[in-house]
């Protein structure tokens, strides 16, 4: 993800690109060798910052836009800027304590994802994003089923972190009212507190060794959990906040624009690049084409894992154009992360 070099700055160079990036990000327009003068308290002549901006230039962390005399950051460095230059801000506390009020603990696990990343995209103006927690990672608590007619049956299912999941399923036969209620009262009796997989693999054991009219039921149960105890196929990931970035002024090329909503409605792509982060400890920064994906290439993405129990269960992060506050939102997404693990820690007993 990052430049396979890091050139080495002196310490001048150092204060004087850190200053040209934080005062880019602030205004959004090419900075001068005067700006710069007037900004960088240092005791040097225009023409030593000069000569100190056409070495960073040279060295790919600066470019100078043909409309103007000033310079504007590249995306190495902004890399740069990010890897050793800037200086983070942590969250206000009345923003954390907003944080941990909109992700109250106990509330079910879609409702806090929502929560997220309405929150992350209200406090940074762009688009929060969170992967949801592959489904097999809670344990099942509780089933109920309801047939619905002759063919169809509705599985009620219930997990530890309170989410609430409807399946309908087509059994290959036809299951009686009573048959449904006995496999379910097995099923929470015996299973509750497992995770899915393991539950059908207890069941197909148990089948084997099972005589007589528990045999009649534990192939019910076991017909049942085929369809119902299976995990979904495919993970998703909750998004807010996209109709943001129409309004970014970095980002008003339509046609690059049109691509990137795109990206956000199948969701694939932007779900694969979370995944590629999920063991990564602590935050994860991608810059423009570092993400690899065309449509993300006039963006950055911020993320950082969030883990309950210490397991990781997922990501979340903000995605925005490369001139974003990287001093605010890294700690943003830090504390977010840290606050929704902690909001999906299962109650205790």
């Amino acid at each position: 993800m990052r430049p396979s070099s890091t050139p080495s700055l002196d310490p001048r160079a150092r204060h004087l690109l850190r200053t040209l990036i934080s005062r880019y990000i602030h205004d959004g327009e090419p900075v001068g060798s005067k700006t710069l003068a007037q900004h960088a308290g240092l005791d040097i002549s225009a023409a030593t910052i000069r000569n100190v901006l056409a070495d960073l230039e040279d060295l790919g962390l600066l470019a100078s836009p043909h409309t103007s005399a000033g310079r504007i950051p590249t995306a190495h460095g902004y890399r740069v800027f990010v890897d050793s230059l800037v200086q983070m801000q942590p969250p206000a506390e009345e923003e954390v304590r907003r944080l941990r009020s909109e992700l109250a603990s106990g509330a079910g696990t879609q409702s806090l994802l929502g929560s997220a990343s309405e929150m992350l995209s209200a406090m940074t103006h762009f688009v929060g994003v969170v992967s949801a927690p592959r489904r097999e990672q809670f344990a099942f608590r509780h089933i109920d089923f309801v047939a619905l007619d002759a063919r169809r049956v509705l599985a009620i299912l219930v997990f530890a972190d309170n989410e609430v999941q409807n399946r309908v399923i087509e059994p290959r036969r036809a299951f009686d009212p009573a048959e449904l209620e006995r496999v379910a009262n097995y099923l929470n009796a015996h299973f509750a507190g497992r995770a899915l997989a393991d539950i059908r693999a207890s069941l197909m054991r148990e089948l084997r060794t099972a005589k007589d009219e528990m045999e009649q039921l534990l192939a019910h149960s076991v017909e049942l959990a085929d369809e119902v105890l299976v995990p979904p196929s495919a993970e998703d990931i909750v998004l807010a906040g996209q109709t943001r970035l129409m309004g970014v002024q970095d980002l008003s090329d339509l046609d690059r624009l049109r691509e990137l909503f795109e990206a956000f409605a199948s969701k694939r792509e932007i779900l694969q690049l979370l995944e590629r982060t999920i063991q990564a400890p602590g935050v994860r920064i991608f810059i423009g084409e570092e993400t690899g994906m065309l449509p993300l290439g006039d963006v950055s993405l911020v993320t950082a894992p969030y883990a309950a129990h210490g397991r990781v269960l997922g990501v979340l992060g903000v995605i925005g154009p490369k001139r974003m506050a990287y001093e605010r939102v890294i700690p943003l997404v830090q504390t977010a992360a840290r606050e929704l693990g902690a909001a999906m820690e299962p109650p205790a007993g």
